[in-house]
């Protein structure tokens, strides 16, 4: 139990400087811009899969998080938060890296998933520009929901943000390593390396990881598992975002493209 409490904490304290840092710039936002400038801010996002995709191959389950509490004020688009959930691989690149893989081959797989990450990203934002939009969820509203006395000042505000989502974090990731303490990870096949990526935890990419290092699962069922992967980006989105059936459509695409690319890589022999 000692364990489990520690890594929970440890994965929690992990993600402070990223929630910090997301609600300072929502904060600012709010606060110095007007309508108007909010509004170009936004529509700027239409090249957001981009950079995204980017970010999101930086090894810390922090940029997913950080994406999600922007997407629940819409400062970037669906597109961009899809992007940068394809494209984050969390805890993989230091343990293919601790076991010594070939430089190459890492490389491989990181560039598949910011290309995947981008294209999606973009198809994404073209399906959704073209149906009707209803009307944003704003800054202020989220900091209605959340009490977090805005008008008190940016710093207090964003300080009570972090702790918030935070807590939430902490509560689940707890539950979480005790389910897969005692239980554990042999009940996993390769057949359901997607589902495994969809486990609101860093460790999804680790476990995922280790599958393939062992030779328990192939290069594409990985891939596919890390494309599904967001860290806990899913799991703030669902306590975040107040369309929950956008979470869930969410949710349902990563899951969709994963599986898919994963039977496409499988197809073609990836290796």
């Amino acid at each position: 139990m000692k364990d489990i409490i520690l890594d929970t904490l440890i994965d929690a304290l992990k993600l402070i400087p990223f929630l910090f840092v997301t609600f300072i710039i929502m904060e600012f936002i709010e606060h110095k811009f007007s309508d108007k400038s909010k509004r170009k801010i936004t529509k700027a996002g239409k090249y957001g899969p981009i950079l995204g995709s980017l970010f999101g191959a930086v090894p810390q389950c922090g940029f997913s998080v950080m994406s999600t509490n922007l997407y629940a004020t819409r400062i970037i688009t669906t597109g961009t938060l899809i992007s940068i959930y394809l494209s984050t691989s969390d805890e993989m690149l230091p343990i293919l890296i601790s076991n010594k893989v070939n430089i190459g081959f890492i490389l491989k797989i990181i560039i598949i998933k910011i290309i995947i990450g981008m294209i999606c990203g973009f198809i994404v934002d073209f399906i959704l520009s073209r149906k009707k939009k209803k009307k944003d969820y704003e800054i202020k509203d989220f900091c209605l929901e959340e009490h977090c006395d805005c008008e008190h000042g940016i710093l207090k505000s964003s300080i009570k943000h972090t702790f918030s989502i935070l807590s939430f974090i902490l509560l689940f990731t707890f539950v979480l390593n005790i389910i897969m303490t005692y239980f554990g990870e042999d009940i996993f096949s390769p057949f359901l390396s997607g589902l495994i990526g969809l486990i609101p935890n860093c460790a999804a990419s680790v476990l995922l990881t280790e599958l393939y290092l062992n030779s328990v699962i192939t290069l594409p069922s990985l891939i596919a598992g890390l494309l599904t992967g967001s860290g806990v980006g899913l799991l703030v989105l669902f306590k975040v975002n107040k369309d929950k059936k956008d979470s869930f459509k969410i949710l349902l695409t990563i899951y969709i493209i994963g599986v898919l690319f994963g039977m496409i890589l499988n197809l073609i022999n990836l290796k």
